[in-house]
């Protein structure tokens, strides 16, 4: 499976001192729904490896229902980059607007953690190349910066 979408709620407990839903439990919520993603295609387990380009666009209020889409955006020979988008909005109004934004890339690994390969993927439609040319430019971006 290429992409994933998760629905809850946000919860009291993630709540903030601001009264609204902690950044580190929105960017929790972001490795699981990216790791659901990986793990699905490499059907096996997966680790995180880097995460990049994190963006909060507004924030997420107590009770607001929570979308978060895993995207597989690019594939290496034993890693994944996911796109991941999280939306919010509360479910009396119907209309969920982006929250966060982010890439991630996973490394499929055997019972001692070494890296295993994983299938080839290949974008289908304009969208999916677009994708898959921004999580290569943004990975190439942060090798450089190291």
């Amino acid at each position: 499976m290429s992409s994933i979408t998760l629905r809850f709620l946000a919860e009291p407990s993630a709540v903030n001192f601001g009264g609204k839903v902690h950044g580190g439990t929105v960017m929790k919520w972001i490795d699981e729904a990216g790791y659901a993603c990986a793990t699905s295609w490499a059907k096996r387990y997966c680790v995180t490896v880097y995460v990049g380009g994190i963006r909060f666009h507004r924030p997420i209020m107590i009770g607001d229902l929570v979308e978060e889409e895993a995207r597989l955006a690019y594939t290496g020979s034993t890693s994944m980059n996911i796109a991941v988008e999280v939306r919010s909005g509360d479910m009396k109004g119907g209309v969920l607007e982006k929250t966060t934004e982010c890439l991630i890339v996973f490394v499929s690994v055997d019972s001692h953690g070494r890296p295993m390969p994983v299938d080839a993927w290949t974008p289908a439609t304009p969208g999916e190349v677009a994708l898959a040319a921004r999580a290569k430019s943004q990975l190439a971006a942060s090798r450089a910066a190291e």
